[in-house]
């Protein structure tokens, strides 16, 4: 192990030698690893265990509709209490769901504060959380900062059309609401424009003890994409790719992990291009097996169209592994083009065939970029990287 993972090793394991006050803040996020889906919200859960060891003290409350159906809490270092509130199904309850989530929460939320248990709410996207914690700031005068992780910080592209000036308007009100809106990457901030000032960028960071270096699968060597399989993700490209580089590296794979709407379709287009037998959809897995798979996997691929910022390339990154990822996204503040990674445009299948034809037939290139991956995450995108600006914002938004 080098030493700079050595020292963020000791650093995770151990607790803060500084002596700080401890800083109460309550989570509301409709994401949250549950047994039906233990990855989902993982981006949210994993960071907390790192501010609690930073003096911060974490209460969560995780929403859901109740037309969604019960959820089963999954086994967490930090519990949360899954709260299901009535709002009206589908986009056209969107730009109410907070009022409705606000009425649920209020007698239980206003209990908790004034028994001094939390100091300041952390929502989760405006939509429906950033909204309920607004009334309440309103009601209780409980002050609250905003994460916007995707590039919908309107919702008018969820809502369409007839309801997206609705969705803007509520949105509005809430980041001007809020103490600060923290965006998950420069390109998610340079999405809000003018709505507000109050915007700071804390990347996602990545566990980089799980997603650490392993030893390369050699035979067949595997092209790992990571995602849901919704259009966006690119996963219909990436089997284009595959058919046009098969000639050129026979000995490959593609194993994808993830599921979603487009399932059907992807598999019936890998028949369609003969190539049904060297892709496997493994559905959705447990963080610790997608860790694995990082590890054994020789290229890692995901051309999304719309990410902002796409924690699968920092877990792929940490895994020192050649990350292929699209331009014009959140992650490619952080890609260094032929450096730390490769960037293609997006819907460009060639481009996108060159770069894995290239990388899957040198073995040198895969390792210096991988390393190089590495040690950009080592050096500014850890999970205490991330722990660590979530401290200094809650503490400045309190003081």
């Amino acid at each position: 192990m080098s030493a700079v993972a050595t020292a963020i090793s000791t650093a995770i394991l151990a607790p803060s030698s500084m002596a700080r006050p401890t800083l109460r803040v309550l989570t509301l996020t409709p994401f949250y690893p549950n047994v039906a889906n233990p990855a989902e919200g993982c981006f949210i859960a994993e960071v907390l265990p790192f501010t609690q060891r930073m003096g911060i003290s974490n209460e969560v409350i995780a929403v859901r509709p109740f037309h969604r159906g019960q959820v089963l809490t999954e086994t967490s270092i930090i519990a949360c209490e899954w709260k299901r509130f009535l709002c009206v199904p589908g986009n056209l309850g969107l730009p109410v769901a907070g009022d409705f989530l606000a009425r649920r929460l209020l007698e239980s939320v206003t209990k908790s504060y004034h028994a001094g248990h939390f100091d300041l709410i952390h929502a989760h996207g405006a939509l429906p959380c950033g909204y309920a914690a607004a009334i309440l700031r309103e009601k209780l005068g409980i002050p609250f900062v905003v994460s916007v992780h995707g590039l919908d910080v309107f919702s008018e592209r969820q809502a369409g059309k007839l309801l997206g000036s609705w969705c803007r308007r509520v949105s509005e009100r809430v980041y001007g609401s809020a103490r600060s809106i923290v965006c998950i990457s420069e390109k998610v901030r340079d999405t809000l424009a003018d709505a507000s000032v109050k915007t700071t960028v804390i990347h996602n960071g990545v566990d980089a003890l799980m997603f650490s270096p392993g030893e390369e699968q050699k035979s067949p060597l595997v092209i790992l994409s990571v995602g849901n399989l919704i259009a966006t993700k690119g996963h219909a490209s990436l089997l284009r790719s595959l058919a046009q580089v098969l000639p050129d590296a026979p000995d490959c794979e593609l194993q994808i992990i993830g599921d979603g709407p487009e399932r059907s379709s992807l598999s019936r287009l890998a028949e369609r291009l003969g190539i049904s037998k060297r892709v496997l959809f493994l559905g959705q897995r447990r963080r610790e097996a997608v860790a694995r798979a990082m590890k054994g996997c020789a290229v890692f691929a995901l051309p999304s169209s719309y990410e902002g910022l796409g924690c699968v390339y920092l877990e792929a990154m940490a895994s020192a592994k050649p990350a292929i990822a699209c331009q014009g996204q959140g992650i490619d503040e952080i890609i260094e083009h032929g450096v730390n990674g490769l960037l293609v445009r997006p819907h460009d299948g060639e481009q996108l065939s060159n770069a894995l034809r290239m990388l899957l037939r040198n073995q040198d290139l895969r390792d210096r970029i991988g390393s190089a991956a590495r040690s950009t995450v080592l050096h500014g995108y850890t999970l205490e990287h991330q722990a660590a600006q979530l401290d200094r914002l809650y503490r400045g938004c309190v003081a």
